[in-house]
């Protein structure tokens, strides 16, 4: 089994409650689709441009990290002491 197959068969919890969004919007605003059907979408918008949002997430991450580090080297900065000079 592949790992793209153990992803599937393992549903993360908030996977009906997408389902359900999906296809409300379907019934709203193109024709109506069953369980299945959403399903299948779920999953390829997942595969498809999952990873486009998991990278871009990541790049945020790593973005909010590295201010908070310059943060604190900031910081640290700021509690440095004067050194005496020996005369």
């Amino acid at each position: 089994m592949s790992e793209n197959q153990a992803c599937r068969k393992s549903d993360f919890p908030e996977k009906a409650e997408i389902v359900s969004r999906i296809r409300a919007y379907f019934d709203r605003e193109l024709d109506p689709i069953g369980t299945l059907p959403a399903e299948f979408l779920l999953d390829f918008f997942t595969e498809e441009i999952g990873p486009y949002f998991y990278n871009r997430g990541l790049r945020d991450a790593q973005a909010a990290l590295l201010k908070r580090m310059e943060d604190v080297a900031e910081d640290i900065h700021l509690l440095e002491r004067e050194q005496k000079s020996s005369a």
